[in-house]
Order: C-alpha cells, then sequence, then structure tokens
C-alpha cells in the first residue's frame, strides 16, 4: 500500500513538471473563460434577467456549478493554482541551466565545441596582434563591444549581443505567474456588487452577488445621469454623473461610461445599466380657468402641491407610466411612460375637491370633472435609475504588471537574437598562423550566415590594410 502510494506520488510529480499539463490547464482555462463571457455573470445580470433568460432548474444547475460566476468559483481558482504550481516547477528545473549560461558566458572556446560550430571561417595573418586589431575594429564597426580574453598565454577576442534574450521564456514565465497569481487574489479576497442610484440619491452599502449588504468607507452619490439614442432610437451611451464623499465632503467627481469607470479606494464603479424608474419626476401643465382668465404655466412634483389663485390648488395624486384598463383595474403595462396618464387632485375652498384624469398621449379626450380649471400637459420628466456595478479587485495591479512584463518577454524573445563572436589566432593544420572566427546565434540563423560574412570581409579587408602583403581570401564553412 505504501509503495502505490509512492508511485501515485510520483506519477502526480511527473504530470507536475510536464509541460503537456501546462498546455493543458491552459485549454481548460480557456474553455472556462470562454463560459464566463457565453454565459450570464453575476452581479452584473440582475436576478430578473437571469429568471428570463434561463429555466429555474437551469439556474440552479449553472450556480451550483459555478458557472454564473466563473472568475470567483473554487474550481477557477484552483485551476490557477494548479498552472502556477506547474509554471514554477517546469522553470525551476531549467531555469539553473539558463541561468548558468546567462551568468557565465563562453569566452573562449574549446576544440570540441569549434569541431560543431555551424559557422567559422579562417583568415591567414602574419601576426597575431595585427589580426586581432583587425577583428577588433570589424566587430565595433557592426556596433558590438569586444573584449579581450586572456588564457594559456594567448589573446582572443568575444563579442556578443542581446545575452538577455536567452531568458526570455522564463520571463514570460514570470509574467504568467504574475496574472495567475492576480486571479488568484480576485478569486479569493476580491468581490463583486451591484447598486442602482437615482437623481440625488447617495448610498454606503453595495448589494453583493450572494445577497450579503458590503458596506463602503465613504459615500456615492448620482448627480445625474442619461442616456443618448442613434438617430433610429437604440440606445448609443449610458452616462453618469457620480461624486464620492467623505466626511460630507466632496472628494471626488467623474462623469462614467462603460468603459471609464470611476476608481477610488481600490474600488471600481462601472456603468452597466440605465432604465426608467416608473416614477415621474415632474410634471408641466398649462392651467386655463374654465371661466375665462389668461393660462398659466406650473410644474407638479410628487408630493408638492402648487396654488393656482387664493382658493385652488393643485398636486399630483398617482401617475401611470403606461396606462391599460383591464376590466375595472387600472395597470400599466411597462415602467416606460408610453401611455402615461396623470391623475390630478384640485382642492377648491370651501370644501371642493375634484379629480381630473390627463392622458399626453389623447390630448383632445377630456373625462368630465368639476375643476375649475382645464389642464394640458406641456412636458413630463421621468425619474430613471442607474445600475452601477462595483468591483474589488485587489490583484489588478499584478495583473497589469504582468500583462507589462509578458509584452517585455515577448519583445525579448521575437525580437531580439543573441549572438556571439569569438576570434582566436591559431596555426591551421599547415603550421600556418590563421585567425580562427567563429559565430553563433540563437535563431535568424540564415540571415545572421549573410551578417558573418561580411564580418570576415571587413576583417579580411582590416589585416590587408595592416599589412605590406594582402593576405590570401578566408575560407568560410557554413551549416
Amino acid at each position: 500500500m505504501e509503495s502505490q502510494g509512492r508511485s501515485l506520488g510520483k506519477r502526480a510529480w511527473q504530470e507536475l513538471r510536464s509541460v503537456r499539463t501546462g498546455i493543458v490547464l491552459l485549454l481548460v482555462i480557456g474553455a472556462a473563460s470562454a463560459a464566463g463571457t457565453l454565459v450570464l455573470q453575476r452581479p452584473l445580470t440582475d436576478s430578473q434577467s437571469l429568471a428570463r433568460a434561463y429555466s429555474p432548474q437551469t439556474l440552479r444547475w449553472l450556480d451550483a456549478l459555478g458557472l454564473t460566476d466563473v472568475f470567483h468559483s473554487w474550481w477557477f481558482v484552483a485551476l490557477l493554482l494548479l498552472l502556477c504550481a506547474n509554471i514554477v516547477v517546469v522553470s525551476a528545473e531549467r531555469l539553473p541551466m539558463a541561468w548558468r549560461f546567462f551568468a557565465r558566458p563562453y569566452l573562449r572556446p574549446e576544440p570540441h565545441f569549434v569541431s560543431g560550430l555551424p559557422l567559422q571561417a579562417e583568415i591567414p595573418v602574419r601576426r597575431a596582434d595585427t589580426g586581432l586589431a583587425a577583428a577588433e575594429s570589424a566587430l565595433r564597426a557592426m556596433g558590438l563591444r569586444p573584449r579581450r580574453v586572456e588564457a594559456n598565454g594567448s589573446v582572443s577576442l568575444f563579442a556578443e549581443r542581446h545575452r538577455v534574450a536567452r531568458l526570455a521564456a522564463y520571463v514570460v514565465h514570470a509574467s504568467l505567474l504574475l496574472i495567475l497569481a492576480g486571479g488568484v487574489v480576485d478569486g479569493l479576497a476580491g468581490w463583486r456588487g451591484f447598486v442602482a442610484l437615482t437623481h440625488n440619491q447617495q448610498t454606503s452599502t453595495i448589494e453583493l452577488r450572494n445577497g450579503g449588504i458590503k458596506s463602503l468607507p465613504f459615500v456615492v452619490r448620482c448627480d445625474g445621469a442619461g442616456q443618448e439614442n442613434y438617430e433610429d432610437g437604440t440606445p448609443r451611451r449610458w452616462w453618469t454623473r457620480l461624486a464620492v464623499l467623505e466626511n460630507g465632503r466632496e472628494v471626488l467627481k467623474k462623469e462614467i461610461e462603460v468603459n471609464e469607470p470611476l476608481v477610488y479606494r481600490g474600488l471600481r464603479f462601472f456603468q452597466s445599466s440605465y432604465g426608467s424608474t416608473g416614477e415621474v419626476e415632474s410634471i408641466h401643465l398649462s392651467a386655463v380657468p374654465k371661466l375665462g382668465g389668461a393660462p398659466q404655466s406650473i410644474v407638479l412634483r410628487p408630493g408638492e402641491g402648487v396654488a393656482l389663485d387664493a382658493k385652488t390648488t393643485v398636486r399630483l395624486l398617482s401617475f401611470v407610466p403606461d396606462f391599460v384598463l383591464r376590466g375595472n383595474q387600472i395597470e400599466t403595462r411597462s415602467l416606460e411612460p408610453r401611455n402615461p396618464a396623470i391623475q390630478l387632485l384640485v382642492a377648491s375652498q370651501p370644501g371642493g375637491e375634484a379629480k381630473v384624469w390627463l392622458f399626453p398621449r389623447f390630448p383632445g379626450f377630456a373625462h368630465p370633472d368639476a375643476s375649475p380649471y382645464r389642464f394640458e400637459v406641456a412636458d413630463l420628466e421621468m425619474g430613471y435609475f442607474t445600475g452601477l456595478q462595483v468591483a474589488y479587485e485587489p490583484g489588478q495591479w499584478a495583473v497589469w504588471a504582468g500583462a507589462i512584463l509578458m509584452g517585455l518577454g515577448l519583445i525579448m524573445a521575437f525580437y531580439m537574437v543573441h549572438v556571439r563572436y569569438w576570434v582566436v589566432p591559431v596555426a591551421d593544420n599547415r603550421g600556418r598562423l590563421v585567425l580562427w572566427v567563429g559565430a553563433s546565434a540563437s535563431k535568424n540563423r540564415a540571415e545572421f550566415e549573410a551578417r558573418f560574412k561580411e564580418l570576415t570581409r571587413k576583417i579580411e579587408a582590416g589585416v590587408r590594410a595592416r599589412s605590406s602583403n594582402p593576405a590570401p581570401v578566408a575560407s568560410v564553412t557554413g551549416a
């Protein structure tokens, strides 16, 4: 039994250190993220919209599996942690060799290395110092900074560029770890909630996805909200003017849109919805005396009365945004003012009251009433709410740092090539003094071969310029 446990542990370790496991985990996380975009997510989607989109049984299953809040579910966080562990183990096994390669560059090639080098050339010279001076000048002309290496009583040259490119893969790995760590922190410590505000309404509490309430250390106030439409009437954008108050003092104001949140104390307030409350904010009326007289313009607001003359006042009794009569019952079909109905209460002294119905969509319809005034609706201002999604994502700094680091790693991987050059005075197989020139590139070897040939030509030209007798043409071998 003990040996079986060791065998299982060894198998699990082998899977964890496998690159294949990392690829599989990436694919699974990608599929889970896709599910998080296809399935409606809480709290961005309200309960009524979820109920309309899914049957009760389907919604119970989606909630039980965590698919209505994928990025905060325990299994998604577990997948991120597994991928982090895989990246750490795989990198830890391969990084020491790459780091030795980076920290201790191969300054002088040994015979076994020379025999397997794809690009090398031999340039006959009369004197070693003359040849090295020519090579040094040619390397500098190509933007390199050669260094002299002394070993066993002889001098050689070494030059390189972009050694850091050898670590590109590990920079990308580190960026992935930062991004995944940010996702884990958000999944464990982050939260999302929703709040709906009307004009001039303020709050310091947020409704969380699980139905709980989150208190904020400050107050958010809605100073205004609106919707702009295209010519065909479809919404073009929603906007909300928010103010943040601390100790009764305004500390921040901003107009937000869908992709332009207000950020304060690590909390992000996103514009997520906008709609009618079904309540009227103000009604602009024209009141004309039935017995003759000049009309007057008045503005009615809920709960407020307006004096028409010394003996008559009027106030709003009821408002129906989308009037429909079902039997003897007055109902509304929606919260939008598609067919509004307004009931006024006109009080006249001594002791007379009259109820007046107004239908702005049908101004010619007049219901008999005992009011001394005739009313016409000039304008309606409806009350609207703005829906705000509130997110606390403490791991976002790690995610952004990881994204920047990944960009750096990709630049290193795709745009940097580690190139190395060696120049060593040696005796060839016939005993002649030659300048052995070798080179290596981490990628783009076809293009690099042309640059290597250019370097050897410059060295030959330099040797000839420094010698009274021109040297023979060099022989160049390539992979």
